[in-house]
């Protein structure tokens, strides 16, 4: 997820350079929601992975 991120993120500012402000816009969004998604899962798991950890010990 973090991959498609950086496409989106890629395209926005390759866009953005050649004026197509539009199409920067969307897939700055677009990469701005999948960063969130990856950090929310992230933590997620990050958590998961201490309460099983605590729960073996």
């Amino acid at each position: 997820m973090l991959g498609w991120t950086l496409t989106f993120l890629i395209i926005a500012i390759i866009a953005g350079l050649f004026g197509f402000m539009g199409i920067a816009a969307g897939a700055a969004t677009i990469a701005k929601v999948l960063f969130f998604i990856f950090l929310i899962l992230f933590v997620i798991s990050l958590v998961r992975q201490l309460m099983a950890r605590k729960s073996t010990a």
